[in-house]
């Protein structure tokens, strides 16, 4: 189960006493799980360095920076996490919409870098990751690689990307700005949609032992960061919105990507009693129709159920085309488009403005939480809820294609109110399943062909993910993974200096 990162004591004593080292000479602490999930609980002397540390800057304090609570300016902690709430007038459904905004977290503006550091620290204070003799692999289509290289390099770790070719310029150019060797980022064939060929070239660098391979879709650190952090952030979210709790939240809508955003959803559908909604491109609908393909929805990789997805819990599929997040991005990124949401739709500017939030995948959210309150005939009582899980920064040269591919070169006002009544106002109850046993049952076991037959993992460990004992068998690891990060704080000295 090492590849699975869920271990709870010290596996390598050399490596574990080589890290130590690392981090005492590099000045690093590492936050605990449960500070990241209430960042008010980091020590004061430690928010009072992090006041004069840039945002997007290689500093380690940085590390306590990888939460949802961070105000506007990315320097301050806000006491609710950063969110929008959609209006009718921009969604066309009476249900709330709202939005938690993932482009306030550090060095990506993307709340990939959470998932990153769930699957990194666990690996770092039990000894199974060496900072000085081993590169950390992030396999990726596109914002977990970004994560996880920043995070290594904040951790004076050598960090290694893997995406396809076909991902957005901009993901390359950060990218280049943060590996220490161009080397460092491998490109693989295809797109979005081309998973099994990043997995192919982890099978190669794996013969290597001085590569860890940090598979963001197996790993369940990346699903406890989820679960603990984000799911707590969502919830804070609400009771701000319904401080009552008069109203309901109805549903909790994810795109699948390596599930472990979703895992979210389990924590508010315990909590809240909402429905778990996730969402795959229509393109390919491996969830929906057993179905493949390609697509341009950038952060939500396919043709596979993630390991660490929770499908007996999941209650809605949802696929939604990428003509409509690529014709969204145009009118919600171009002055055209943005003065005919302003102009004849009646959006106000300070959600005109909080547009630049929004990436692909995002709108992509957005638009299946529309189709899942039509579907449910959900009204102004129900909240759906979301996440942006980057913004529109990372897509300018997707965008131009689209206008280009999309809208012939001529994107004009008349072209902004057919793309948005046709995309967001039409947006329609079709490619939208409610689970059955059978149908959870039948997603299941579509993961067998990826992690059992290709991956190596064991027929016992691929079944017993059917319990949601399992899943909740999972959670202290949590308090396990915080001890021994206080106890390797201690051991470094640091966070005495």
């Amino acid at each position: 189960m090492k590849r699975l990162g869920i271990e709870h004591h010290i596996v390598d004593h050399t490596v574990y006493q080589n890290s130590v080292t690392r981090f005492r000479e590099a000045g690093i602490v590492l936050p605990t799980f449960a500070q990241l999930a209430d960042p008010a609980t980091v020590p004061a002397e430690v928010r009072e360095r992090l006041a004069g540390v840039d945002p997007d800057a290689p500093h380690p304090l940085n590390l306590f920076r990888v939460h949802w609570f961070n105000d506007q300016a990315r320097r301050g902690v806000a006491a609710v996490p950063a969110h929008v709430v959609l209006p009718e007038a921009l969604t066309g459904v009476q249900a709330p919409i709202v939005v938690a905004l993932g482009d306030r977290f550090p060095m990506i503006r993307a709340h990939k870098v959470l998932a990153a550091y769930g699957c990194l620290a666990p690996r770092v204070v039990t000894g199974q990751f060496d900072p000085t003799a081993h590169k950390a692999v992030w396999p990726s289509t596109g914002n977990y690689c970004r994560g996880g290289v920043a995070i290594s390099r904040i951790m004076d770790c050598h960090g290694v990307a893997i995406l396809p070719e076909g991902m957005s310029a901009e993901r390359f150019r950060w990218l280049e700005r943060w590996v220490g060797d161009p080397a460092d980022i491998i490109r693989t064939p295809g797109s979005e949609s081309n998973v099994k060929e990043i997995y192919d070239a982890c099978a190669v660098l794996e013969r290597d032992p001085h590569h860890v391979i940090f598979n963001q879709f197996c790993e369940f650190g990346n699903y406890l960061v989820h679960y603990a952090c984000t799911g707590r952030a969502l919830e804070r979210i609400v009771t701000y919105l319904d401080p009552s709790g008069s109203k309901r939240l109805a549903a909790y809508v994810s795109a699948t990507g390596s599930g472990g955003t979703l895992a979210a959803g389990d924590y508010l559908k315990e909590r809240r009693g909402s429905r778990v909604v996730a969402v795959e491109a229509l393109e390919c609908p491996t969830l929906l129709y057993n179905g493949f393909g390609e697509h341009n929805i950038q952060g939500i990789g396919d043709k596979h159920v993630p390991f660490i997805h929770n499908v007996m819990n999941t209650d809605v599929v949802i696929a939604v085309s990428d003509a409509a997040t690529d014709a969204l991005g145009v009118v919600f990124g171009t002055k055209t488009g943005r003065d005919y949401l302003a102009d004849r739709r009646g959006v106000p500017t300070r959600l005109i403005e909080a547009l630049d939030a929004f990436g692909l995948s995002s709108i992509g959210n957005i638009v299946a939480a529309v189709k899942t309150a039509k579907y449910f005939d959900l009204g102004p009582d129900d909240y759906v809820l979301t996440v942006a899980t980057d913004g529109a920064e990372m897509y300018g040269t997707e965008r131009e294609k689209a206008e280009a591919t999309r809208f012939g070169g001529r994107f004009d006002t008349i072209a902004a109110a057919e793309a948005f009544s046709r995309y967001m106002l039409g947006a329609a109850t079709d490619h939208v399943a409610e689970l059955s046993v059978l149908d959870r049952t039948r997603v299941f076991n579509l993961g067998y062909y990826t992690w059992v037959e290709q991956q190596g993992v064991t027929v016992a460990e691929f079944t017993a993910r059917r319990a949601q004992a399992f899943w909740t068998g999972l959670r202290p690891l949590l308090a396990a993974w915080d001890t021994m990060i206080s106890e390797f704080n201690e051991r470094t000295g640091v966070c005495h200096s």
